[in-house]
Parts: C-alpha cells; structure tokens; sequence
C-alpha cells in the first residue's frame, strides 16, 4: 500500500471528465503508434497492456468508485483482452490511504465521536486498501482484535457520473482494433456493475450478508469473520479480524504442492456448496478477498457483493454444464445446451435447433470448452488452466443476433466464475471436481 496521503474523491464533475477525457484521447494516440507498428504477437500483448495502463491510470486519478470498476471489469469474460484486464486487476490495494482527519470526520458522522472513543486502541494507519475503503486494526472488550473498515468519504456521491464517464471511455476503445463485444453486452455489464456498487457502499448492508455467510456457509478450511453491528453503520463495519496472508504473501513463503492443493479444494468445495445447495454466493472472489493461512485455511473477506441464485437457475447451469461434457458428436448434446440456454433466458425463443447447431455452438465452442473444463478431469489440475478466450469480432455478430443480455444472476455468476478460475489458476492447485450438480457421461455413453 503506497505510503502517499490521500484526500477525498474529486467529486467535481469537470474535473472528473477532464481525466476521462485525457484518457480517451491517450487511447487514441496508442492506437495511431500501434497501426504504424509491424504486427506481431509481442506487439499486440504490449498494446493491450499500454491500454490497460492509460485505462487503470485514469481510475486510479478518479478514485472514488472508479477503481472499483476496474477490478470488477477485469474479473468480466468476453469482455476486454487479457493484457487489458491484467492491468485493471491491479486496482485492488492500489488505493493511497485516507489522512486522518478524513478518517476522523467518517467517524464523527456516523457515530458522533472519534474512533479512540470507541474502541480500546485504534490503529491510525490503515493495513491494508480496498477499492472503496481502507482497513484498520482495532481492539475491543470483549472481542480482542478487530478489523474496521472505513469508506472514502463522498464515494457514494461518485457512483452514477463515475459509471457514465467509464462507459465513456470504454467507448474509446472501440476506435481500437481491439475483439471487443457489441455496445448492448458492454453496457449491460456496466449496468450490473453500478449496481453492485450501490449495494457495495451501504456496509450496514455488507454486515447483513456477512453474518448470514458465517452462520450458514462454514466449512472446513474456509472462515469468515462475524460482524460486529454495534460498530457498524453504513460508512464503517467493524468485524473479527481474520489472521492470515495475502495470497501473493502466502505463495512467497513457497507452500508445497500439497499445501496449494489443499487450500484449493477448500475453495472449489466451498464455492460448489454455495452455488448449488445455498444458492447464495461470494460474487467477488479476486484474490485480494482472501487470506491464507499456515495450517491451510482459507478466511473470506469483503461480502459487499453476494448474489442469490434462485432454484430455476442453479437447475439449468448444472443441465447446461452437464450437457457440455457429452461428446461433440453426441446428437442429444446441443438440444439439451440450447434447452438450458432457453430456460435461462440466454437463447432468444426462436432459435432453433438448425440454428443453435450451425452458427451459435460454433461461435461460443472455446468459450463453453473454458468455462466447463475443470469437469473434463476428476482431478483437474489448475496450474495449467489457459485464461478465458475472446470471442472474435465476427462470433460476437453471430451472437448478437441470437443471444440476448440477461440482467441479474447470469452476469454476476459467470464474473463469480471467472474470478474462482483465475484464483485458483494462480493457487496451481490441483484439484477433485467430481460433484453431483454436474453429470459427466459415462464412458459407455461417450462411444
């Protein structure tokens, strides 16, 4: 966390369009060098990366809840390139810290007192960033060390000119010759985003979701701390401090195979439990939300963005995935794909089987070969799982035309998805992904 001191969000419009426009007109620049550029692949992972600077750069200057944006853009498949995405994956922690003048006036508005009046100790310099907030140590009777976060202050005043402004820019980038989506599937991600964030700063909220998460979602190797309500209001949740490391610490220490493997399968375990039996899930698993620890336990932190997954849903994921895993040339299989997708309201209504077979299943192959494999092996081994792939310009035409954006539960799941693939890609673990919810065929029905 750098050690600069930071003032509240810049909530003057002028100036806020001012970064977003610089940004825009850098974006162009790097496209114009680009095309001057002999192409190779080299060349196009640099470009890629220099965009997602220029896009990270201009977050990073807004604060607020652009940064925030930027981590859930990078966790969105079929979205934005890797090298785009890698560089807004860095937003988590990146934030500089609050002064403390700016910590004290949070406190004095929502409690009406200082945080030393509340709290046996309190550490005034924050351990750790989040995108919205920042963490301090705390003691208190009764509770021994606790973990408070405190929200930049104005953030929520930020969220609906921010998101307008970030749209914006993105829009930059379809003068590039980046693969990116149509504009309907660009801004029905922005849509579900801005509402993610609008529950992410109500933290009375985040305390709700987190206690129900403690009681119902306990499992072996995963915890999750208990808020504290009594020093919690909409600005400030204060919890039980959850010992442990950052995951890029914890792997530092070189834990062996069998350590990664482990903490692995507490994860896929937990993850698969809170899909298909609780039907609420962690929406936000970047690796900053966890934190690790000697004996292979896992603590879940930030709970600002869960999602219920209703009984209808879970159904025809676990049908879709299921099908997915017949042999291509199984003539049960895109029936039973185009059914699922029907019934989750992907596939628009007149789509026929002709049509699904011929020009929808060709198009979404790599992308529906990602998102199953780690059920194509009942020990499926993650160091060696390749990042999403991109839709091609020409794929995503064909899919336009016969998928449709779905508010709601699909967009945050499959963001949930992605997010648990890439942590675990990062964790190398090889995990068992047998589970009921997803049938592999036998092998005397795969002849």
């Amino acid at each position: 966390m750098t050690k600069a001191k930071a003032e509240a969000p810049r909530t003057g419009k002028l100036a806020r369009s001012a970064i977003t426009g610089l940004a825009a007109a850098r974006i162009g620049m790097a496209e114009l060098s680009h095309r001057t550029r002999k192409r190779s692949p080299q060349a196009q992972a640099e470009h890629e990366a220099a965009l997602g600077r220029i896009l990270f750069g201009a977050m990073g200057q807004l604060r607020g809840s652009a940064l925030k944006v930027s981590q859930l853009l990078s966790m969105h498949p079929q979205l934005l390139p890797e090298g785009v995405r890698r560089e807004l994956a860095r937003a988590h922690h990146q934030a500089p810290p609050l002064n403390r003048a700016l910590v004290g006036r949070v406190f004095r508005q929502a409690f009406g007192q200082e945080p030393e009046a509340l709290f046996d100790h309190f550490e005034p310099t924050a351990f750790a960033a989040a995108s919205l907030g920042q963490v301090h140590r705390a003691q208190l009777a009764g509770h021994g060390t606790v973990a408070v976060k405190v929200q930049y202050p104005g953030i929520a005043a930020t969220i609906a000119s921010d998101m307008q402004l970030m749209r914006t820019t993105l829009r930059a980038l379809a003068h590039t010759d980046l693969p990116l989506p149509a504009n309907t599937v660009v801004d029905g991600v922005m849509a579900e985003i801005e509402t993610t964030l609008l529950r992410e700063v109500d933290y009375l909220q985040e305390a709700e979701q987190l206690q129900w998460f403690a009681q119902h979602a306990a499992r072996p190797g995963v915890v999750m701390a208990q808020p504290i309500l009594s020093h919690t209001r909409t600005q400030v949740l204060t919890q039980q401090f959850l010992p442990g490391q950052p995951l890029q610490a914890w792997l530092a220490t070189g834990p062996t195979q069998a350590q990664r493997d482990q903490t692995g399968q507490h994860l896929w375990d937990w993850f698969m439990h809170c899909i298909f039996v609780l039907g609420r899930v962690h929406a936000d698993p970047h690796p900053g939300n966890f934190v690790f620890a000697p004996d292979g336990t896992v603590g879940v932190l930030d709970f600002g963005c869960t999602r219920s997954l209703s009984p209808a849903f879970r159904e025809q994921v676990g049908r879709a995935w299921s099908a997915l895993l017949r042999p291509a040339g199984d003539p049960e299989r895109d029936a039973q794909v185009l059914q699922a997708y029907q019934a989750l309201g992907l596939a628009r209504a007149d789509v026929g089987l002709h049509t699904y077979r011929t020009e929808v299943a060709p198009a979404l192959a790599e992308a529906q070969a990602w998102q199953v494999e780690p059920f194509t092996q009942a020990v499926f081994d993650f160091a060696a799982k390749r990042p999403p792939p991109l839709t091609p310009p020409a794929d995503q035409r064909v899919l336009g035309r016969h998928l449709q954006q779905v508010p709601g539960e699909m967009p945050a799941f499959e963001r949930m998805w992605m997010g648990l693939m890439h942590l675990l890609t990062q964790l190398g673990a090889r995990v068992h992904t047998p589970t009921p919810w997803v049938q592999r065929p036998h092998p005397a029905s795969s002849e």
